[in-house]
């Protein structure tokens, strides 16, 4: 595929119409290893040949300078050098793919770009045991029809590299209340972290799974040991955060789930994602959320929690 095909990414309506229908489209690329890599559509932007780069000192490990674009200056990553490839060749880097997520708009430097391919997210699984330890940077694994492994890049725990995470302030605790509880669901690493940082600050206690299939059986196991001597499943859980992103079951069809069960009627879903685009927002409203908040702003997050936790006080 050239490096510049506009047409690539023209059919982002859609592509809006897979939320719900747990699936995602994919864009396969390379980095010169001979090893296939995708990134979700929805994070791209544009494909382009890699422009001039402007060679800046003191830029963190992977991170080749900065350009311009359309006015916006945006740090460019090199892939191969972050996911800590070795024996690459000298071209690569000649594709530039633009990322938007999590409020930020980079390049990613790349081999070259492959192709789209339409993947249900039951057939994306969690890494796991199929990595080593110099495999972080890998958030799942999906095989396609001709027997290819991809592996999806964890383009968050890249980003947290290069811009790292906000800290925040000490907020103090949500509500004198000491029984809020919050379950959570997110794949990523560094996402979990930021949120267990927040519950902890915000003094909530919490339960977490790593993909939305493992949040459903969890969430299943808990509401069957509702009733009887326990309270009822609003009582026991403050709110669910849910992320959209996750190998098996996707946020989307998650929360479709969780409000379609009448046992877990009046608990808040709230989603929190790095696709920060208004179309995914809208996504969310559809599946049902009650408030959509972008990854990775701590105090951000932290607000928009505060008034959920504070409705049991």
């Amino acid at each position: 595929m050239s490096a510049h095909n506009p047409a690539l990414l023209d059919t982002i309506d859609a592509r809006t119409k897979l939320a719900g229908s747990n699936r995602m489209e994919i864009l396969l690329f390379t980095l010169g290893s001979g090893e296939l890599f995708g990134i979700n559509v929805f994070k791209v932007r544009e494909v382009s040949q890699t422009p001039f780069i402007t060679k800046t000192p003191n830029t963190p490990h992977g991170v080749e300078g900065f350009i311009s674009l359309r006015g916006n200056i945006i740090p460019v990553i090199a892939l191969a050098k972050s996911a800590g490839l070795a024996g690459v060749p000298d071209e690569t880097g000649q594709t530039m793919i633009v990322t938007e997520f999590s409020g930020h708009v980079q390049g990613f430097l790349v081999h070259d770009v492959d192709r789209i391919v339409r993947m249900d997210w039951e057939q994306i699984r969690p890494p796991r045991e199929m990595l080593t330890q110099g495999d972080s940077m890998i958030t799942a694994i999906t095989e396609l029809p001709d027997g290819r492994l991809v592996s999806i890049l964890d383009v968050e725990q890249i980003l947290t590299d290069v811009i790292g995470i906000p800290l925040i302030q000490d907020i103090g605790p949500a509500t004198e209340n000491t029984e809020c509880f919050v379950f959570f669901a997110d794949d990523s690493l560094v996402a979990r972290k930021e949120i267990v940082m927040v519950l902890d600050q915000l003094g909530a206690k919490y339960q977490q799974a790593t993909d939305g299939e493992e949040a459903w059986e969890k969430l299943q196991g808990l509401a069957n040991r509702a009733g009887g001597d326990n309270p009822p499943m609003n009582e026991q859980i403050s709110l669910i955060l849910v992320d959209v992103e996750m190998p098996r079951m996707d946020g989307y069809v998650l929360t479709r789930k969780i409000k379609e069960d009448v046992r877990f009627t009046g608990i808040p879903v709230i989603m929190h994602s790095s696709l920060s685009a208004d179309a995914n927002m809208v996504m969310g409203k559809a599946a049902g959320v009650d408030a959509y908040v972008a990854k990775f702003d701590p105090a951000v997050l932290a607000n928009t929690l505060r008034p959920f936790l504070a409705r049991l006080a």
